[in-house]
């Protein structure tokens, strides 16, 4: 069975949120889709490892914020690679309470979804939920594609992400191989080319230098 071709696959790149009690957490997400109009319905899986699952099913309320082209990079890397369990992910992120969840203000919008059922696999919940609000945030900005973050952005998959292949890690261009140093980000997997600054952030995670190393 040949997987790359779920890479022809179309997908967006969200971030969806929800309540861990008193405070804000969320993560990373590509496969959502609105599956009725009326009543508006949206369905998102969501890995069983994200800490995120377990909030949302206790509270039972979640929001679908649609990234941007041009949205701050770093949002994919803050909520796809690490766990809202151990970091506080909203810390110094732009965004906003709307029908008792969080949304991302940097973004082309937000739904906002109410539980109204799921369905188990043996790696993740689908969530399907009612839209009980939803506003565009950025007229005029384009929603960010999959396969734009792969290819312009040169971003990896989180491990729990439905899209993961794992040969993914292992795939180099063969006209890579002949350009000078590299250096790939070991928290979200971006390669740098060239020289390396002391003071580099990686665009995708927002990592320092001191989590890169040469390949």
């Amino acid at each position: 069975m040949n997987t790359k071709i779920f890479r022809s696959m179309s997908y967006g790149v969200y971030i969806v949120s929800t309540m861990d009690g008193e405070r804000p957490t969320g993560c990373t997400a590509n496969s959502a889709m609105q599956i009725t109009s009326s009543p508006a319905t949206v369905a998102v899986s969501i890995n069983h490892d994200n800490y995120t699952n377990q909030c949302i099913k206790k509270h039972g309320v979640f929001s679908l914020s649609i990234l941007a082209e041009d949205s701050e990079a770093s949002l994919i890397g803050t909520f796809g690679f690490q766990s809202g369990k151990d970091v506080d992910k909203f810390q110094g992120v732009d965004y906003s309470i709307e029908e008792g969840v969080p949304v991302i203000r940097d973004s082309c919008g937000y739904v906002v979804c109410r539980v109204i059922d799921t369905m188990e696999t043996s790696t993740h919940t689908v969530f399907l939920g009612e839209v009980v609000g939803a506003d565009v945030l950025g007229e005029g900005r384009t929603a960010m594609t999959y396969a734009y973050y792969h290819n312009v952005i040169k971003g990896k998959s989180p491990k729990n992400a439905p899209t993961y292949l794992p040969d993914e890690e292992k795939e180099e261009k063969p006209e890579e191989k002949t350009v000078g140093k590299r250096y790939q980000c070991t928290i979200c997997g971006y390669i740098h080319e060239g020289e390396l600054p002391p003071d580099f952030k990686c665009p995708v995670c927002g990592q320092g230098a001191d989590k890169f190393k040469e390949i």
